[in-house]
């Protein structure tokens, strides 16, 4: 059923949740009957229905350790994706010591809203992105990377991560970490029925028939019905990510904009995000996850996001936005000096210029000034002399005359 607002689309995400499960066991089942088909095609001589026949079998025999299996791989995926996250795009978990701005920015929204604050992690890349990922309040992190901090202001930033935390509430977070759970799985299962098909060829080696039931000559339309099987189950977990409802990024951004109240600065960090998202070394997986996907599929058909360009249009008719254009990003601030200029070294070539100072000339020899009680002397005092000027400061002339007269 189609999403046509927030709480369906939430409700909508949840039952996808559970049919994605459903799917990726029913996908195992599909890759471990095909590999079985393929073995007993490389193995026996007999007829198609024989070997399908055989084939079911192996699959019903094989069939509790695909579970155990499947579900060792969903256990796995979901307690140690963050962890897995974090190998690839190196993010670490940040305090409100060292990111305060940031950290205060998000804090603030969730306290808005009633939101539990997950956890604030920072990349170290010049690129402009930021992605939530988790599975449960326990595990959910926004994590945003160095170079969205240093190109956004204050608002902006409190846009994106708005953004982050309504994908959150939606539980857009949480349908993603299956889906790529789930293409995961499949991926692994493929790439090993194809290793052990193309490398380890020495290990099916055909049989002669027994038995006259076996039949002959089914082996080559096996073998091509087990790899439509192989490539319709790849090709289906492909699809399921590129078949999650790319509404999810509207109703992010409209997620945001609620919170903030600022469609503007919704519409400002994606023009400086635009084209300069791209996370080097991120997998597919990781970059579906992110505010902005430049990596687009095959005539945008396959894109996991829509287009900046859509996203701004949708502010502006429904939030009341105002569209700059494409931004150019404004320029770093230098950064501040922790160390002093040393002084410049004076040059003995110049030792008797003159300079002047705040009370006069630093000529040598010093320039003569006077003084409120007459003139400065003309030289330094010789040595053992005590510093006295040339007179009295008081004349002892007067109406007395001098002393003594």
């Amino acid at each position: 059923m189609a999403a046509y607002g927030l709480y369906s689309h939430i409700q909508s995400n949840k039952r996808r949740s559970v049919a994605l499960l459903v799917g990726l066991f029913a996908m195992v089942y599909v890759l471990v009957y095909a590999g079985a088909l393929t073995a007993e095609a490389l193995s026996y001589n007999a007829s198609l229905n024989y070997l399908l026949r055989k084939a079911w079998l192996d699959l019903l025999a094989a069939a509790p350790w695909a579970t155990v299996g499947t579900l060792a791989w969903i256990v796995i995926a979901y307690y140690f994706h963050q962890s897995m996250i974090d190998a690839v795009t190196g993010a670490r978990d940040v305090t409100r010591a060292e990111q305060p701005r940031l950290y205060n920015l998000l804090e603030n929204l969730c306290i808005s809203r009633g939101i539990p604050m997950p956890k604030l992690k920072v990349m170290e890349s010049d690129a402009l992105n930021a992605f939530a990922s988790g599975m449960n309040e326990k595990q959910y992190a926004v994590t945003v990377t160095s170079g969205l901090l240093e190109r956004l202001d204050d608002a902006e930033m409190e846009a994106v991560l708005g953004h982050e935390l309504t994908h959150i509430r939606n539980g857009d977070v949480r349908l993603l970490v299956i889906a790529v759970i789930i293409a995961g799985a499949i991926s692994f299962f493929a790439e090993m029925f194809f290793r052990l098909w193309f490398y380890s060829g020495t290990g099916f080696r055909r049989r002669s028939s027994s038995s006259e039931d076996r039949g002959k000559g089914g082996n080559g339309l096996a073998i091509i019905i087990a790899v439509a099987l192989i490539a319709v189950a790849w090709v289906l977990s492909l699809l399921i990510r590129f078949a999650l409802s790319r509404s999810r990024e509207f109703l992010a951004d409209a997620g945001s904009v609620e919170l903030t109240k600022n469609p503007d600065a919704m519409i400002s960090a994606l023009r400086k995000i635009e084209g300069r998202g791209e996370l080097q070394g991120a997998t597919s997986a990781v970059m579906e996850m992110c505010i902005d996907n430049p990596r687009e599929g095959f005539s945008d058909l396959f894109s996991t996001h829509p287009s900046v360009e859509s996203r701004v249009k949708a502010l502006v008719e429904v939030a009341g936005g105002h569209d700059p254009g494409p931004l150019a990003l404004p320029p770093l601030d230098p950064p501040p000096a922790d160390v002093l200029p040393e002084p410049a070294q004076a040059d003995p070539a110049q030792a008797g210029a003159t300079h002047a100072g705040p009370w006069g000339s630093t000529a040598d020899p010093p320039a003569t000034h006077d003084g409120p009680w007459g003139p400065a002397p003309q030289a330094p005092p010789e040595p053992g002399r005590p510093f006295l000027p040339d007179r009295p400061p008081i004349d002892p002339g007067g109406p007395w005359g001098k002393p003594g007269g």
